[in-house]
């Protein structure tokens, strides 16, 4: 695979990579946590993986301090965007701030900062399984 130039990424193409590597790490927090139904999986990962999780999320992450000034510089790059696809089942804002965090995730990971990643899924399974996240 060739290196891909995040610097240069617009945010919708960083909020693409991310979007992936986001769910992909949920998934595989959900099957560690032994659930096997797909019913199940579904049901929790929306818990996890949707516009609203991901502004509570933020929001959480903005309360608590934890994000660098590199990752706030990626999730504006995400979130002020043009996206030309509308939102599904939210409003604007929210999507707007979903794909902010998307495009952070996906700027950690093309930046080979999987550490990074790992320690803030860690705490966002954290918040999430406390209930900290509220996600509709």
């Amino acid at each position: 695979m060739p290196d891909l130039n995040y610097e240069q990424m617009n945010g919708l193409s960083l909020a693409y990579i991310g979007d992936a590597i986001y769910e992909v790490a949920v998934r595989k927090h959900l099957l560690g946590l032994g659930l096997t139904k797909v019913n199940d999986l579904q049901r929790h990962s929306r818990r996890y993986v949707s516009a609203k999780a991901h502004a509570g999320i933020y929001q959480l992450m903005v309360d608590d301090q934890i994000l660098t000034d590199e990752e706030m510089h990626y999730f504006k790059r995400g979130r002020n965007a043009k996206s030309h696809t509308k939102a599904k089942n939210t409003d604007v804002v929210t999507y707007r701030i979903s794909t902010g965090v998307e495009a952070m995730f996906g700027y950690l990971y093309l930046s080979g900062q999987l550490d990074r990643i790992r320690t803030l899924m860690d705490w966002i399974y954290d918040q999430v399984e406390h209930e900290r996240v509220k996600h509709g």
